[in-house]
């Protein structure tokens, strides 16, 4: 089991917490929502909670729950700017389909 950052957003995920000045990584999760069903969620942690799984990758350490991790396992997470759009991308081997948007997905 891993979860993966490109460089560019390892980059982004460290720039955000040495502003923020404080916290120990990244938490990625799903929430049952969306438009295909699940979405991303993506927040700062400052403490780890039982069962949490770390990852680290190009310095950066990502926290997962165990119920998470299911529908996570291989993700890549990217940073992508496209003229004036930027934001993290999820590049999910688990997803059988997106919506428009990227932001959920479903399984």
């Amino acid at each position: 089991m891993a979860i993966t950052l490109t460089e560019t957003a390892a980059h982004r995920v460290r720039t955000f917490l040495e502003n923020r000045g404080k916290g120990i990584g990244l938490r990625l999760g799903v929430r049952t929502t969306g438009c295909s069903g699940m979405a991303y969620v993506l927040e700062f942690v400052d403490d780890l909670e039982d069962g949490d799984q770390v990852f680290e990758d190009n310095g950066v350490k990502v926290i997962i729950d165990p119920k998470s991790l299911v529908y996570l396992d291989g993700t890549e997470l990217d940073y992508k700017k496209e003229g004036l759009n930027e934001g993290f991308e999820f590049n999910n081997p688990n997803a059988k389909g997106e919506c428009g948007c990227g932001e959920s997905f479903n399984v």
